[in-house]
């Protein structure tokens, strides 16, 4: 059966897949492990936790608040639309956390991971207004990769989430298998890439 046809209890399966692995709950746990990298791990997760406020929480709620008022149709911003505008609101957040945390003197691994974000965020923006690209996908893929770069291959397992959440994303119809596709790729190769490369130059 088609992933658009699936109802019953897979349906609910795919509904608990998509609100679990949103986008602002998997950069949020992201970037609560942010500071690994560096020594003093995990006593420096509140920096993490810190960025964390300015690149998930605030946004989600303007998003809430957006959704309350009507002006946006679900919290996952479905409508494309709605998504540029959204997404330069959450970099304007990002850059506000980035200055907070060069004054706090926190963890540059933190900074790394935000930097990441950013470019990721800016290039689902531009491509948001024209195709939408899948950010559930785009999202759980770069954390992923960034988890197994981070602390090895005992994580591979977690590779399972991605085509599971990507199949969530089909069966409720918020996507079309090429807009998934798209979006793991981006994350789990552009994101995690560049995430790599600023950490290997950075720290």
């Amino acid at each position: 059966m088609a992933p658009q046809f699936v109802t019953g209890p897979w349906r609910t399966v795919a509904r608990v897949l998509t609100e679990v692995f949103q986008p602002p709950v998997v950069v949020l746990v992201l970037l609560l492990i942010s500071p690994a990298p560096e020594p003093g791990f995990p006593g420096t997760i509140w920096f993490g936790l810190l960025a964390a406020m300015f690149v998930c929480v605030l946004p989600l709620a303007y998003v809430l608040v957006m959704v309350k008022l009507g002006r946006i149709t679900d919290h996952h911003v479905s409508d494309r639309r709605q998504r540029p505008a959204l997404l330069l609101m959450t970099l304007g957040s990002v850059l506000v956390g980035l200055l907070v945390l060069h004054l706090l003197n926190g963890p540059v691994s933190v900074t790394v991971m935000i930097i990441a974000l950013i470019g990721g965020i800016g290039v689902l923006a531009v491509v948001s207004a024209f195709w939408k690209m899948s950010g559930h996908a785009s999202a759980l893929a770069a954390a992923v990769v960034i988890v197994i770069l981070m602390f090895g291959p005992a994580w591979l397992p977690l590779l399972l989430l991605v085509p599971a959440v990507g199949w969530s994303r089909l069966v409720l119809r918020a996507h079309t298998l090429a807009q998934v596709i798209a979006g793991s790729l981006f994350g789990g190769v552009v994101i995690a890439g560049l995430w790599w490369l600023l950490r290997e130059w950075m720290l």
